[in-house]
């Protein structure tokens, strides 16, 4: 696609992301959760949300069926829908941690493309990939939303994990299961990843 000709951004004249990281005394980070539906990645990502909180520390969560209801509430879930859909997500986080912020991103996002997609965008320096690695069985055991059942009835078309695949991470950051560990201990292991990045 090529690039429109009366666009003039100006980020040359404005205030860097030194300048933020400057103001708030930390700096930018995105954590980037994946893992299977129920597997525990928005649980965890409030948890660390309210550490960093008490800690002074300037946070934002991007969860999936936040943005869902918001800034991307006019997709679907078709294969375009579903790559759109990370591609905005990323390209929100940047502006985040490109301010600075400590930024908490909480979406399935199956496919190593999604991921990389994702890790391009933002930035490798700042991206940082957790892997919520909770067993499918646990995450159908939980079925917080129902929609494992449903997805075994054949209502949901392409659910991960069912009848669609999940491409586990090679390399993550860090992995945690929350079937073995409790919230506490996941907290406290994405901490460590967070505060490490922060010295």
């Amino acid at each position: 696609m090529a690039e429109p000709t009366h666009i003039y951004p100006i980020y040359d004249r404005m205030m860097t992301r030194a300048d933020k990281e400057s103001l708030l005394h930390q700096r930018g980070v995105m954590i980037w959760f994946t893992g299977l539906s129920g597997s525990g990645k928005s649980t965890v990502a409030l948890g660390v949300e309210r550490e960093l909180h008490r800690r002074g520390i300037l946070c934002r969560i991007l969860d999936g069926d936040n943005i869902r209801s918001g800034i991307n509430r006019n997709l679907g879930f078709s294969a375009e829908d579903r790559l759109e859909n990370i591609r905005r997500i990323a390209e929100v986080g940047r502006l985040f941690v490109d301010t600075g912020i400590v930024t908490l991103a909480a979406f399935i996002s199956p496919t190593h493309a999604y991921r990389e997609m994702a890790a391009d965008i933002i930035g490798r320096d700042d991206f940082k990939e957790v892997y919520v690695s909770t067993p499918l069985e646990e995450c159908e055991r939980r079925d917080v939303k129902g929609l494992y059942a449903r997805a075994r009835r054949g209502e949901i078309k392409d659910f991960t994990g069912i009848s669609a695949p999940f491409e586990a991470p090679v390399h993550p950051a860090l992995s945690i299961d929350t079937s073995v560990l409790t919230l506490e201990e996941s907290v406290r292991r994405v901490l460590r990843l967070i505060l490490n990045t922060n010295e």
